[in-house]
């Protein structure tokens, strides 16, 4: 992810690089950010989702959740689409296509799955190439958007005297430097993915098993949490960086049961299938603690990687199903970053 000030910066780096001004200018600078705009339709969601069967919530949720349609490849086109039958113009179609297409990819590029083919698919993939946080990423788009901050500023009369040598610069290399920002930038996220690939190979080769590219996310700048199945009791978590190779590890149990529960693997079972039916999917490496108590048994579901990352987005929910003994019934909540728990709605899961 990166912050939707900086998506605005790229809209208007690609503007400023093809020349266009005025109300062109910000246009690309809109569909830069337009995909953010996705809040809107998930207020809808949150109104609907609880009063509608499941199947339609799941459906809801792939159109008007945050990161969804709007950061699909589908919309992308359609918007596109939709600019070449407005405006006729080749080079502006292909700007405002590259604006939005900016933002999909710098969001899928960072540390959370989206769903690019919805809805010809509703699987999730991301590249996880990217730290959230990442410097380059987040700081270069900013440049344009100091520029026409301070040029507006001046217009109204205002910061006279203040970043007159700035101005200058800017006024006198800018056919060159928005292009060499826009090329330097465009080089930095594509290489990052790539960089990466090359690190996943290398770990996977050393410790002798499978790495996933998909399931390895940024945990800081440079760094990444890996983890693979060990054994049928464990995972193997793992921290990874660019310059030291594997660094922090630890081994996970999948599953911890407390006291003495039997069946605790059928509860696990129903545990398991109750949250393969939900969105958005959010666990990668199921981590199961069973207990029982006062007539019920109560099994939490969350990633054994929760524990190593301290700002995890999306990632880091926790999910408690506690079942009644005697009727089988079960209530479901979830927490997100250790935050306050709230019950699922009955529709949440099949």
């Amino acid at each position: 992810m990166v912050n939707s000030l900086s998506h605005l910066g790229v809209g208007l780096l690609i503007a400023l690089t093809l020349g266009f001004k005025g109300k062109k200018r910000n246009a690309l600078g809109f569909l830069a950010i337009l995909p953010d705009l996705d809040f809107i339709p998930y207020v809808l969601f949150a109104l609907l989702g609880g009063s509608v069967s499941h199947e339609t919530r799941n459906q809801l949720f792939y159109l008007f959740g945050h990161r969804e349609f709007l950061h699909s490849i589908l919309f992308i086109l359609l918007v596109t689409l939709l600019i070449w039958f407005k405006t006729k113009d080749r080079l502006f179609t292909a700007a405002g296509f590259a604006a939005i297409f900016s933002h999909v990819y710098l969001d899928y590029a960072t540390s959370w799955k989206m769903r690019p083919f919805y809805p010809f698919s509703t699987g999730t993939s991301t590249l996880g190439a990217i730290y959230f946080f990442d410097p380059l990423a987040n700081i270069l788009p900013l440049l344009p958007v100091f520029v026409l901050l301070v040029a507006y500023m001046k217009g109204r009369g205002k910061w006279n005297g203040k970043f007159n040598n700035f101005c200058a610069f800017v006024t006198k290399n800018r056919s060159k430097l928005y292009p060499a920002l826009l090329i330097l930038l465009v080089v930095w996220i594509s290489v990052l993915p790539v960089t990466k690939l090359f690190l996943v190979n290398y770990i996977s080769s050393a410790e002798g098993a499978k790495i996933s590219y998909e399931d390895t996310y940024p945990s800081s700048f440079g760094k990444f949490l890996a983890a693979y199945s060990y054994n049928s009791t464990h995972y193997r978590i793992m921290e990874v960086s660019y310059w030291s190779g594997i660094g922090k590890s630890d081994y996970i149990e999948k599953i911890n049961v407390t006291g003495e529960v039997p069946d605790a693997s059928a509860y696990i079972e129903k545990a398991g299938k109750l949250y393969s039916t939900a969105v958005p999917q959010e666990i990668d490496y199921p981590v199961y603690s069973v207990s029982e108590g006062n007539g019920s048994v109560t099994v939490t579901l969350s990633d054994a990687r929760d524990r190593y990352v301290k700002y995890w987005a999306y990632f880091k929910t926790v999910y408690r199903f506690v079942f009644d003994r005697e009727s089988g019934e079960y209530v479901a909540y979830a927490s997100e970053q250790e935050g306050r728990e709230k019950k699922l709605e009955e529709n949440w899961f099949v």
